[in-house]
C-alpha cells in the first residue's frame, strides 16, 4: 500500500492519538480531536443517497469514510481508519443512519450528528466547556474546614442552571470533575426540535430505570426525550450504591488486616499499627465513580445511544406535552421516573442544622443523609446514625470499621426490619463485634443542637438529646455527643414540582404515583418506574420495571409488575439477600408450607474462609417442592441468592436443585444441601421397605 497522502488534520502524534487520548477535561486534547474532525468532514462527500427505494438524506458510505481517514496523520491501514473511525462513532460525531451498525468498510450509509440531540456548550475557543473552568483558583478560595483544602466552585460563574449541581457534589477535585462532566455538563445545549415533532417517548428523570427505558425504547427505533434537571444516574451512581459499595470493600479489607487473631490462625502477623487513610478511601470512591459514570453520560445517551437529552427542570402542561427550559415537548407517551429523595426527621433544631452541609456548605455541622455522606474527606470520630434498615445498616458498619465510633438508633427494637428477626440478628451481632453500639428503644428523638466545641479535623460537636425505655422499663433522657450525624429513616417518592396534575396523573405524597398492575397512572398514556412508583426501591427493579414498561408503552404489552419475581441484597458483612415471600407472608395467606435451612457451619468452602456464620434457609409449599422463598445470610448471599431466583423463575423445585452438580468446594454447595433435606422427607417408611426388600434381591 502506498503511503498516505499527507494530512490535513496535523495534530500532535496523529488521529490514533487524538481518539485515544480525548477528554473533556483536557483542552488541549479535545482541541486537537475537533481539528481531527474537521479535517474529516472535509474530506467526505455528503449527498442523498437512495437504496430500495427508500432516500436518506445528507450521508456517506462507510468505504468513503475510510478512504478519508486514510489520508490522516498515523491512519496506515484500512484497520487504523476502522479504529479512528468507531472512535468518532463513539464520541459522537457520526452514526449508521438506522444506528445499527459500526463502520464497515463498504457501501453502508452514515450520517454526521452536528450535536443535534443536544451536546455540551463550547467557549470561545472551541473546547467544550468543563466543570474545570469553574474551579477556584487559590487557597483562598478552595473549600477548607474539616474537608482540609481541596478546590471548589466559584459561584458566580457556573451558569445559573447548574448552581444546584455544584452545591451538591464536593470538592470538585479531578474525579468529581469528571463525574459532573459526564453526568450533568456545567453548560449544554439543549436539542430543538420542529415545533410540531411529537416523541414516541419522554422519559422525566434519569435515574437507573429512566436511563434503561431511554436506551431500550431509543435502540429499537423509538424517538427518545430524556428530560434530567440534576445527575444522569440517579442515586445508584452518584449517592446510593455504586460510592456505598467503594466504602465497604475498603472497610471489609480494614476489618480484615484488623482481625489479627484470624490472621495469626492464617500464620499471618502484621507488625505495627494498620493505619486508615480516609481521605484516600474517599478519594478512591470518587475515581472509581466517575470511572462508572462514564456510561450513564449525557454525551453517551445523545451521540451514541440516539436520545434527545435536555438538562433541566420539566414540568407537564397537559396530558400530552411538558415544558423543560422554555421548550414545549410533545410525546405519545411519556414515563416518570423521579426517583425519590431522603427525609429528616422532625426533631428540633436538626432541620436548621442540616441546612448547610446539604446545601454543600463544607464549614457547617455534619448531619448528612445518603446523598451528602459523600462529601466527607475527614473521619468523624463519633458518628449517631438514625435508623436500622438497609441503608443506615451497611454505612454503619463501613464507618466503624474505618474508624468511627459508630452509635445506632432505632425505635422499633429491630434491625433490617423487613427480614426474619432470628436471620437479622446474626448481622447485629457481627455489627455489635465491630463495635458499633445500638440504641434499638427510643421514644422520642428530642433535640439536636451545637455545644461550641470543635475536633482537631474542623467537626463541630453537636448534642442529640432522646428519651428510651430503660431496662426497668421507666423512660429516661440520653444526651449523646456527635462529630457527625447520619439520618437514614427512609426515603420519600419525588412526586412534586412536575405539575403532574395538569398531565392527569394522580399522585400519593407519601406512596408515590398512583398505578395499575401495568405501571400505567391514571392517565394510561404516562407509566412511571422506579423509587417514584414506592415499589421495591432497588436498582435491579427499577431496571426491570423499565424493561416492562417499554413493552407496555411501545408495543401494547400486558405485563404485570404483581409477575416480576425481585430478588434484594443488603450489603453488610455478613451480607443478607432475600427473594420471594417469607414465612410471615405465607402465614398471612392461610397456606402450610416447610422451611429447609443449611448453616455455613457444615459448608467445607465457608469452614476454609473462616466464614461459618449464616444459613440458607428456603421455604417450600406443603406437599410439593414448589420454592416459595428463601434467605441467605452470609458471605457472598448477594450473588448466591441469584440461583433460588433463576429456580423460582424457572419452576424448578428444591429437589430438583439438589440434582444441579456444584463445584466443590463452593459456598452454593448449601443450596444443593437444602435440597437434599427435602428429598430425604420423601423417604418415607414404605419406601424404605422397598428399597430394603430390592437390595435383598441384588445380594
Amino acid at each position: 500500500m502506498s503511503d498516505p497522502a499527507p494530512s490535513e488534520a496535523s495534530n500532535e502524534g496523529g488521529a490514533l492519538h487524538s481518539i485515544r487520548s480525548r477528554s473533556e477535561t483536557d483542552k488541549a486534547a479535545d482541541v486537537a480531536f475537533d481539528k481531527l474532525v474537521t479535517a474529516f468532514r472535509s474530506k467526505v462527500k455528503v449527498k442523498d443517497r437512495s437504496y430500495r427505494l427508500k432516500t436518506y438524506k445528507s450521508c456517506f458510505t462507510g468505504e468513503e469514510a475510510v478512504k478519508a481517514l486514510l489520508t490522516l496523520d498515523d491512519c496506515q491501514t484500512v484497520d487504523d481508519a476502522l479504529t479512528v473511525g468507531n472512535g468518532l462513532m463513539a464520541h459522537g460525531v457520526f452514526e449508521h443512519v438506522l444506528r445499527e451498525h459500526a463502520l464497515k468498510n463498504g457501501p453502508l450509509f452514515y450520517r454526521f450528528l452536528n450535536d443535534e440531540r443536544g451536546a455540551p456548550a463550547r467557549g470561545a475557543d472551541g473546547a467544550r466547556v468543563s466543570w474545570s473552568d469553574f474551579v477556584t483558583d487559590g487557597t483562598s478560595d478552595v473549600v477548607a474546614g474539616l474537608t482540609g483544602s481541596f478546590p471548589g466552585p466559584d459561584l458566580s460563574s457556573v451558569p445559573a442552571t447548574s448552581v444546584h449541581v455544584a452545591t451538591a457534589v464536593s470538592p470538585l477535585d479531578e474525579h468529581n470533575v469528571a463525574l459532573l462532566n459526564n453526568v450533568h455538563p456545567a453548560s449544554w445545549v439543549d436539542p430543538t426540535p420542529a415545533s410540531n415533532f411529537t416523541y414516541n417517548l419522554l422519559v422525566l428523570g434519569a435515574g437507573a430505570g429512566g436511563l434503561v427505558t431511554a436506551a431500550g425504547a431509543a435502540g429499537v427505533g423509538a424517538k427518545v426525550a430524556l428530560v434530567e434537571a440534576h445527575m444522569l444516574g440517579g442515586d445508584c451512581l452518584n449517592v446510593g450504591c455504586v460510592p456505598s459499595k467503594a466504602l465497604i470493600r475498603a472497610a471489609r479489607a480494614a476489618a480484615d488486616i484488623k482481625d489479627a487473631a484470624r490472621l495469626k490462625d492464617m500464620g499471618i502477623t502484621i507488625k505495627g499499627e494498620v493505619e486508615i487513610d480516609f481521605g484516600a478511601t474517599m478519594t478512591r470512591l470518587r475515581r472509581l465513580r466517575a470511572k462508572i459514570s462514564e456510561n450513564d453520560s449525557a454525551s453517551r445517551f445523545s451521540a451514541q445511544l440516539g436520545c434527545d437529552v435536555y438538562l433541566g427542570y420539566g414540568k407537564f402542561t397537559s396530558p400530552n406535552t411538558l415544558v423543560v427550559n422554555g421548550q414545549t415537548l410533545r410525546f405519545a407517551k411519556a414515563v416518570v421516573a423521579t426517583g425519590g429523595y431522603p427525609q429528616l426527621l422532625p426533631i428540633s433544631g436538626m432541620k436548621e442544622l442540616a441546612a448547610g452541609w446539604g446545601s454543600g456548605d463544607a464549614s457547617a455541622p455534619v448531619i448528612a443523609t445518603n446523598e451528602s455522606i459523600w462529601n466527607l474527606t475527614a473521619l468523624p470520630q463519633r458518628l449517631l446514625v438514625i435508623g436500622t434498615g438497609v441503608i443506615g445498616m451497611e454505612l454503619a458498619q463501613a464507618m466503624q470499621r474505618l474508624g468511627s465510633s459508630v452509635t445506632m438508633f432505632g425505635r422499633s427494637g429491630k434491625v433490617l426490619p423487613k427480614e426474619d428477626q432470628d436471620l437479622a440478628a446474626i448481622v447485629k451481632e457481627q455489627m455489635i463485634a465491630d463495635g458499633v453500639q445500638f440504641r434499638l428503644s427510643v421514644t422520642k428523638y428530642v433535640s439536636v443542637s451545637l455545644t461550641g466545641a470543635k475536633d482537631a479535623s474542623g467537626f463541630q460537636e453537636m448534642e442529640l438529646v432522646i428519651t428510651e425505655m430503660g431496662p426497668d422499663g421507666q423512660e429516661v433522657t440520653s444526651r449523646l455527643p456527635a462529630d457527625a450525624i447520619l439520618v437514614a429513616a427512609g426515603r420519600q417518592p419525588n412526586v412534586t414540582g412536575f405539575d403532574l396534575g395538569l398531565a392527569g396523573v394522580e399522585v400519593d405524597p407519601r406512596k408515590g404515583l398512583k398505578l395499575n398492575d401495568q405501571l400505567q397512572t391514571s392517565n394510561p398514556n404516562i407509566f412511571g418506574v422506579g423509587d417514584v412508583t414506592g415499589k421495591d426501591q432497588f436498582t435491579h427493579s427499577a431496571d426491570a420495571q423499565a424493561r416492562m414498561v417499554i413493552r407496555n408503552a411501545l408495543f401494547f404489552g400486558k405485563a404485570k409488575f404483581s409477575n416480576l419475581l425481585i430478588p434484594w441484597a443488603t450489603f453488610t458483612h455478613p451480607e443478607i439477600a432475600h427473594v420471594g415471600l417469607y414465612a410471615a407472608d405465607i402465614k398471612a395467606v392461610g397456606k402450610e408450607y416447610v422451611t429447609y435451612e443449611k448453616s455455613f457451619e457444615h459448608n467445607d468452602r465457608a469452614i476454609l474462609e473462616g466464614e461459618t456464620e449464616g444459613v440458607v434457609r428456603i421455604i417450600v409449599e406443603k406437599g410439593s417442592d414448589r420454592i416459595l422463598g428463601a434467605t441467605i445470610v452470609g458471605p457472598d448471599a448477594g450473588d448466591l441468592i441469584s440461583e433460588i431466583t433463576v429456580a423460582m423463575q424457572a419452576g424448578m423445585g428444591l429437589g430438583s436443585l439438589a440434582g444441579v452438580i456444584h463445584p466443590y468446594p463452593t459456598l452454593a454447595e448449601s443450596i444443593a444441601r437444602a435440597g437434599d433435606l427435602y428429598n430425604k422427607t420423601k423417604l418415607t417408611n414404605s419406601v424404605r421397605l422397598v428399597f430394603r426388600q430390592l437390595l435383598k434381591v441384588h445380594r
